[in-house]
């Protein structure tokens, strides 16, 4: 896969005759133009984002005289992803202590999936499988910090090359993210590039940082001093006021590009990627009063209730991220609750700016005509099963994650689905609403014809979730795999030769025990229904390698 060096830069758009956008207001101090053919760099090996043959459609039309220009009526794709935000994490999925107006409403107007499984829980690899319709086994990146193999086709590419005007705002990460969060670019068919890996560290690729110095640089100048980790309320940039926050960037970003970033004589592709609710725990002082530490939820399981799991749960309850964080044993019961409530007020700063987005899709008469999917790239223990934060963990917190969609006069508004679904299924799902055909590769599913109840719509009946080591990394490495069958969860902690760790594993059973409260791995009664789903686990792994490559001869 070839790569350009067009990061934090906007490749140049095409100028149109046709009259303006209405606008949503004043021009917004700090937000950058699109560069002008004049600034922005050639790029050796990034095809041209309107793809040929659209080009010659438009001129044939002028030579035959149509007198109109062609109307390209596919829909438009807002794509809104969060960064670890676990299912429940929504008044929509149940949870009455959050506010998530905006995003319930969302939900009351499109199809809410019920099961969504990340096809791994960290990062890096969760994205590659969203982006590529594959596995984590089948697409290469097995771990943060690892590069996505070069010629992998990628979701964002076919839509740019079928004629989308793609856009991304915010994290990425489909590679290696070095020092101040520096990624390579990828040739990924996005025209409008504004990338910020984390709000944090300091690169001069980071476009937030580009926006707060321009839009207050007082606070810029301050944050620049202090420390990340501080954790003494002082001013960082994690701890910045609403109207500077990282959340409100994104929503910003996203409303300039609706409002006047976008090529008007194309469907879009936007990608809008916020950072929360990722750690550290902090938010605003006006959202962290609505949530009082006393009233969130307790954290499920009870003090001891490790000593049936894998050795591994009990050494991250001690230090996260391979030693490289607190563990929830070094939280008193008060601190986590504080967590919770931050992690709370967090989403709910985010379902705000998810309001604004989509109010900007109305005012904009682009609501009709657009999908918008809201969902995250996994989940967070936050304290459930004495744990916090992520890693090889596949309890429903850290691995099940929020999915809605909404296309008004596609989808049915207010419908729930129960199947089970993977995360990697919104890659063809987009392609479709597209009129594009499936990735080369893809191993995943359109959810469209679920989504709309149809009589064929089969489902998988099945999800997979790898970990390959895929985190911080610990030694001796950790390898596990997570079927979800029917009513079972079966978790397998791989040993030798996968790594010099004892097999061992987890088996719930989530019609009785949702909590994953009681380890059916060592129940005797249980022996044979493990047995069945090891064996399916199996099969599902040789069902899913990649034999992409066409078999030419006999010999």
């Amino acid at each position: 896969m070839s790569r350009c060096c067009t990061l934090g830069k906007t490749l140049p758009r095409r100028t149109s005759n046709r009259p303006c956008q209405r606008s949503l207001g004043q021009t917004r101090p700090g937000i950058a133009e699109p560069a002008s053919p004049r600034q922005a760099h050639s790029h050796r090996g990034c095809r041209d984002p309107e793809p040929r043959s659209l080009r010659s459609a438009r001129r044939l039309a002028i030579l035959i005289g149509l007198g109109a220009p062609i109307v390209d009526e596919r829909p438009n794709i807002l794509f809104i992803c969060t960064d670890q935000q676990r299912y429940d994490a929504l008044g929509c999925y149940g949870n009455p202590r959050i506010q998530t107006p905006a995003i319930d409403g969302l939900a009351g107007e499109g199809v809410l999936f019920e099961q969504c499984y990340v096809q791994n829980p960290v990062c890096a690899p969760a994205r590659a499988s969203l982006i590529t319709g594959r596995y984590v086994h089948t697409h290469g990146l097995w771990a943060n910090g690892v590069a996505l193999p070069p010629g992998v086709p990628l979701l964002s590419r076919a839509l740019a090359d079928d004629g989308y005007d793609c856009g991304l705002i915010g994290k990425l990460h489909l590679g290696p993210a070095f020092g101040g969060r520096t990624e390579e670019r990828l040739d990924d068919g996005f025209r409008l590039f504004q990338w910020a890996h984390d709000p944090s560290h300091r690169s001069p690729e980071n476009q937030y940082h580009r926006w707060l110095e321009a839009t207050f640089p007082d606070l810029y100048a301050a944050a620049l001093t202090r420390d990340r980790d501080q954790g003494d309320g002082a001013l960082t940039f994690d701890n910045m006021p609403t109207e500077a926050h990282y959340s409100r960037w994104v929503g910003e970003q996203t409303i300039d590009f609706l409002d006047r970033g976008r090529d008007p004589e194309r469907p879009f592709f936007l990608w809008a990627n916020f950072y929360d609710p990722h750690h550290p725990f902090i938010a605003p002082p006006e959202y962290l009063a609505r949530y009082d530490p006393a009233q969130m939820p307790r954290p499920i399981g009870h003090l001891g209730s490790l000593a049936t799991k894998p050795e591994i749960q009990r050494q991250i309850t001690r230090a996260s991220y391979a030693g490289h964080a607190r563990g929830y044993a070094d939280h008193s019961a008060d601190e986590i609750q504080r967590i919770v409530a931050a992690y709370y007020a967090m989403v709910t700063l985010i379902d705000g700016e998810v309001g604004r987005m989509l109010a900007a899709l109305v005012q904009l008469g682009l609501a009709r005509n657009t999908l918008v999917g809201f969902t995250s790239d996994h989940g967070e223990m936050l304290g459930d099963h004495e744990l916090l934060l992520k890693g090889p963990m596949f309890y429903e917190g850290a691995v099940r994650v929020p999915l809605i969609l909404r296309w008004p006069g596609h989808l049915p508004a207010g419908a729930r689905r129960s199947e089970l679904v993977e995360w990697m299924d919104l890659c063809p799902t987009f392609l479709e609403a597209a009129g594009a055909p499936p990735l080369p590769g893809s191993q995943a599913r359109s959810l469209l014809p679920l989504a709309r109840d149809d009589a064929d719509a089969g489902a998988r009946g099945w999800a997979l979730c790898e970990y390959r080591d895929s985190g911080h990394p610990y030694d001796p490495p950790v390898q596990v795999t997570m079927l979800r069958r029917g009513q079972y969860k079966i978790c397998v902690h791989h040993g030798p030769p996968a790594t010099d760790r004892p097999r061992t594993g987890e088996l719930y059973d989530l019609a009785a025990d949702p909590d994953e409260l009681t380890n059916l791995w060592d129940d005797p009664g249980s022996r044979q229904i493990r047995v069945e789903l090891e064996q399916y686990l199996l099969d599902v792994l040789v069902a899913t390698e990649d034999r992409s490559a066409a078999r030419e001869a006999f010999w």
